[in-house]
C-alpha cells in the first residue's frame, strides 16, 4: 500500500500515525524518533546504493541530528537555567517572596491572587518550567487561599494561568529553542517578549483585583489583627523581593546589554541562584543534589525531543510534507490577517494533545517559509505563537496546568472546578493576543530601539 502512495501522501500519512500514537499514550520523543527513522528508511530506499539492510541514510541523518543539538551553542543555556531555577524553587526563595508580597498588597481586593501572580511572573521569569511552578504555588499558594476563604475556582485559576507564564516572560527555556529553529536571535526574542509577559501578567492581576471587588465574598480581605507593622513589611519585601528581582535583573540585564551571551548569562543566574541559597541559609547538599538530578533529567528530556523532532522534521520535509501546507496557503489567496488566524487556531487545536516543543519544532517551520510571503515580521509572529501556547497549558480537556494542580491537591478539588476556574484567564490571553495584533508595537518597539541597526 505505501509504494502506491506518492511521496506527499506519505508524508500525511505519517503525520496522521503520529497523532495517533501520541493520543494513545506513547511517549512523545520516541514515537518521533521511531516514525522518523521508519518512514526515513522508506523515503532514503535505493537498493543500487545500499550494501546490506542498515546501509541506509536515515541512519546517518539520525546520527548527524544527535551531534548537532549536543553541539548547539545557543542550546548550551537550556541546563543552565533549569538549574538555576531548581536551585530557587528547593531554596525556599519563593515562599518567602509569596509572604512578603502578600503582606505588602494586603490594602488590594484579592490582595493574596495578586501575591500568588507576582510570585509566579517572578519564580517563571527565574525557572521557566511550568510544571516547577504550579506544583510549587499550589503547594504554596493555593491551601493559603483556600483556606483564607477564597473561591476554590478562582484560586485554581490563579495558580494556573500565573504558572504558565514561564514560557513567554524571558529568560524562557521555549524562546531559547524558538530562536534555534526560526534562526532568529535570541536577544531581540527575549526583547520582544517582555511588555506581552507583563501585559498578559497585567491582565491577570487586573482580572483577579476586578473580579474580587465587584464579589467580594470570592477573595475576603485579611483581618487587620494578622497584618504586622509596616517597618516589619518592608523589610521582608526588601529581604525576599529584591535579591531574587536582582538575580532576575543582573541575567535579562546582562542579555539585553549584549554584555554576555545567553548561555553566559544563564551560568551567571545559576552561580546567583547558589549565592542566595546561601544568603538565606538554605543551601542543603540534598537540595543541591536534587536541583542537579532534575536539570539532567529535564535536559535529556527536552534534547531527546530535539533529536526525534529534527529528525522527524527532516524525513517530513524530504517527502514533500511542508510544501502541501505552503501550497495550500497560497493557492487559498488570503489576506495577512486571515493567515494569522488560521495559524493561530492550528497551533492553538494542536496545543491540546501536543507539547510546546513538538509544535515549535514539527509544525512551526511548515509556517516559518510563509511570513515573507505575507509580509509578516517574524518577531511579531514568534511572540504571537508564545502567547498562543499560554492556551495550550489552559485548554480542556488536554490543559496541563490543570493536571499539575490537581496531583498536588488531591481530593481538595475538582478537576471541573479547576477547568471552571482557568476559563475566564483562558479569554484574557484571547484578548491579549487581540491586543498585540491591533498594537504591534508591544512586542516589536523594545527590539527595533534597543538593536536599531
Amino acid at each position: 500500500m505505501l509504494f502506491s502512495l506518492t511521496n506527499p501522501e506519505v508524508a500525511i500519512l505519517m503525520m496522521g500515525l503520529f497523532l495517533f500514537a501520541v493520543l494513545l499514550g506513547f511517549p512523545i520523543a520516541f514515537t518521533l524518533m521511531a516514525m522518523g527513522i521508519g518512514f526515513g528508511y522508506y523515503a532514503y530506499y535505493d537498493p543500487a546504493l545500499m550494501d546490506h539492510i542498515f546501509d541506509n541514510r536515515i541512519f546517518s541523518l539520525f546520527v548527524k541530528n544527535t551531534y548537532t543539538v549536543m553541539d548547539n551553542n545557543v542550546l548550551t543555556a537550556v541546563p543552565l537555567f533549569l538549574f538555576m531555577g531548581y536551585l530557587v524553587e528547593r531554596a525556599g526563595i519563593v515562599s518567602k517572596l509569596f509572604f512578603a508580597i502578600r503582606l505588602a498588597a494586603h490594602r488590594l481586593p484579592a490582595s493574596m491572587a495578586v501575591a500568588a501572580l507576582i510570585t509566579c511572573t517572578l519564580f517563571s521569569t527565574a525557572t521557566g518550567i511550568i510544571g516547577a511552578v504550579v506544583t510549587l504555588m499550589g503547594l504554596l499558594a493555593w491551601p493559603a487561599m483556600v483556606k483564607a476563604g477564597y473561591d476554590k475556582k478562582f484560586a485554581s485559576g490563579v495558580i494556573c494561568a500565573g504558572g504558565c507564564l514561564g514560557i513567554l516572560i524571558p529568560p524562557s527555556i521555549m524562546l531559547i529553542v524558538y530562536s534555534v529553529i526560526a534562526q532568529l536571535s535570541p536577544l531581540r526574542l527575549f526583547a520582544a517578549a517582555i511588555f506581552p509577559g507583563l501585559l498578559l501578567a497585567g491582565l491577570y492581576i487586573t482580572y483577579a483585583v476586578t473580579r474580587a471587588w465587584l464579589n467580594p465574598s470570592i477573595a475576603p480581605k485579611p483581618d487587620a489583627s494578622d497584618i504586622p507593622p509596616r517597618a516589619e513589611i518592608l523589610k521582608e519585601v526588601l529581604v525576599s523581593f529584591v535579591p531574587l528581582f536582582g538575580l532576575i535583573m543582573l541575567v535579562l540585564g546582562t542579555i539585553l546589554a549584549g554584555i554576555a551571551t545567553p548561555a553566559e548569562a544563564a551560568a551567571a543566574g545559576a552561580f546567583g541562584a547558589i549565592l542566595l541559597s546561601w544568603f538565606y541559609k538554605t543551601l542543603k547538599w540534598q537540595s543541591f543534589k536534587e536541583s542537579v538530578f532534575l536539570t539532567a533529567k529535564t535536559t535529556a528530556m527536552i534534547m531527546w525531543l530535539f533529536i526525534g523532532s529534527w529528525t522527524f522534521s527532516s524525513v517530513f520535509s524530504y517527502l514533500g510534507g511542508h510544501e502541501i501546507f505552503e501550497h495550500f496557503f497560497k493557492s487559498i489567496e488570503i489576506t495577512t490577517w486571515q493567515f494569522l488566524i488560521i495559524t493561530q487556531i492550528i497551533i492553538f487545536l494542536l496545543g491540546w494533545p501536543l507539547e510546546w516543543t513538538e509544535i515549535l519544532i514539527i509544525f512551526v517551520p511548515i509556517f516559518l517559509p510563509l511570513l515573507e510571503v505575507f509580509n509578516v515580521n517574524p518577531y511579531f509572529f514568534a511572540m504571537l505563537i508564545a502567547l498562543n501556547l499560554q492556551t495550550s497549558f489552559l485548554t480542556p480537556p488536554m490543559a496541563m496546568s490543570a493536571y499539575y494542580l490537581k496531583g498536588v491537591q488531591k481530593n481538595n478539588v475538582e478537576l471541573m472546578q479547576i477547568f471552571a476556574g482557568i476559563m475566564p484567564f483562558l479569554g484574557i490571553v484571547i484578548f491579549a493576543m487581540f491586543l498585540m495584533y491591533m498594537f504591534p508595537g508591544i512586542a516589536l518597539w523594545l527590539p527595533e530601539t534597543l538593536f536599531a541597526d
